[in-house]
C-alpha cells in the first residue's frame, strides 16, 4: 500500500512539472520586448528562418504583379553581403497603406522581409502600387536595411520608370538624381521583372564601414 501511494505522489510530481514547463514555454514563446511597439518594422518578421525570397501578401490577387531582383553589396560597391535583412513595405494598387494591428500594434499589410544568401541575392515577389492617395507623391515600395551588428537605417525608396510623376517636368524629383532606384518593367509571362542593387552605406554620410 506504502509503494502504491509512494507511486501515486510520484506521478502527481512528474505531471506537476510537466505542467510547470509548459507554462514557463508558452510565456516564453508570448513575451514581447519592452520596446515592440516602438521598434522598426523590420524586426517584426515571424518566420524563424528567413530566406532570400518573399512574397507580398495578395501577390496572387493583384493585376500589376512584379518580381523585383537585386544584389546587396558591401560597401565597396564589389563584395556581395550576406546575411542582410531587407524589409519593404508599400500601399495598395489604389495608393492606400492598408493597416492591420496585432498584439496591439498596427502594422502595413503589404509588407516582406528577406535575408540575403552568400552571394547578396534577394527576390520580392510584389506588385506596382498606387499613387499615395493623400499626397501628390511618386508611386514608391519602402526599405529598411539591417546589417548584421549594426542598428537599421532606412534607404531610398523603390520608384516607377514609367511614374507620370516622375516624366513630369514639373516635379521636384529629378530623373537624373534618382536613376539608380527606378525600377524599369519588362513583362514576360504576365508577371514585370525589375532590378535594383543596392550598396551598404551609400546614401548614408556618416556610415561606419
Amino acid at each position: 500500500m506504502k509503494n502504491l501511494i509512494s507511486y501515486l505522489c510520484l506521478v502527481c510530481m512528474i505531471c506537476c512539472c510537466h505542467m510547470i514547463t509548459a507554462q514557463e514555454s508558452a510565456s516564453v514563446l508570448d513575451e514581447k520586448p519592452e520596446d515592440y511597439k516602438k521598434r522598426s518594422p523590420i524586426y517584426d518578421y515571424s518566420e524563424k528562418k528567413l530566406n532570400n525570397v518573399d512574397t507580398i501578401p495578395g501577390f496572387a490577387s493583384k493585376k500589376n504583379k512584379i518580381k523585383i531582383v537585386g544584389t546587396i553589396y558591401e560597401s565597396d560597391g564589389v563584395t556581395p553581403a550576406k546575411n542582410v535583412l531587407l524589409f519593404i513595405h508599400q500601399a495598395d494598387e489604389n495608393g492606400n497603406f492598408e493597416l492591420r494591428r496585432h498584439n496591439k500594434k498596427r502594422y502595413v499589410h503589404h509588407r516582406g522581409w528577406i535575408r540575403t544568401d552568400a552571394d547578396g541575392h534577394y527576390t520580392f515577389y510584389t506588385f506596382v502600387p498606387g499613387k499615395y492617395i493623400y499626397g501628390n507623391e511618386l508611386k514608391q515600395i519602402l526599405p529598411i536595411v539591417k546589417e548584421p551588428g549594426k542598428p537599421e537605417y532606412k534607404i531610398e525608396t523603390y520608384l516607377f520608370d514609367d511614374d507620370p510623376l516622375l516624366n513630369d517636368k514639373r516635379s521636384k524629383v529629378k530623373r537624373s538624381e534618382v536613376s539608380d532606384r527606378i525600377l524599369k518593367l519588362d513583362k514576360k509571362e504576365g508577371l514585370y521583372i525589375a532590378k535594383r542593387d543596392i550598396i551598404l552605406g551609400k546614401e548614408i554620410d556618416s556610415y561606419a564601414k
